[in-house]
């Protein structure tokens, strides 16, 4: 294993180690997901520090320790870790640090929440505002 190696290895397990104790502590309900902001800041640290591969790899271990613990959900999987690769692709691609926020932003907010609501869905029964709309209601 080589230095470099290493040093993304014992960075991408501390990172998920924060990450699990920081989306633990600081986190919020919205309908069925819970919002981690700490989760978000580690996704970027992690992509511009390790690149996407290792961030998605520590996205991976953090909602999977987290939904062990009990304190995070199912939802975590697809947000995370689509938001983590993301940010370390653009990192790679642009060398800026915005843009990899953005990469966040689209990666997490709007490809990680397209892949979340048929899991949603399914395994949580849940539906969102998008099929809410089409909805008739009925007046008395």
């Amino acid at each position: 294993m080589g230095k470099n190696t290493t040093y993304r290895l014992v960075l991408t397990a501390v990172l998920s180690a924060i990450g699990v104790v920081g989306g633990s502590m600081f986190e919020f309900t919205i309908g069925v997901a819970k919002v981690a902001p700490m989760q978000h800041l580690i996704n970027l640290v992690s992509g511009v520090l390790v690149g996407p591969w290792w961030a998605l790899t520590q996205a991976f271990i953090t909602s999977l320790i987290r939904n062990l613990l009990g304190t995070g959900t199912i939802l975590a999987f697809p947000g995370s870790m689509i938001g983590a690769f993301c940010v370390g692709w653009v990192f790679q691609k642009t060398q800026k640090l915005i843009f990899a926020a953005f990469g966040e932003l689209i990666g997490t907010g709007i490809i990680g929440a397209i892949v979340a609501y048929p899991i949603a869905k399914w395994l949580m029964g849940a539906t969102g505002a998008i099929l809410k709309c089409n909805r008739k209601v009925r007046q008395v």
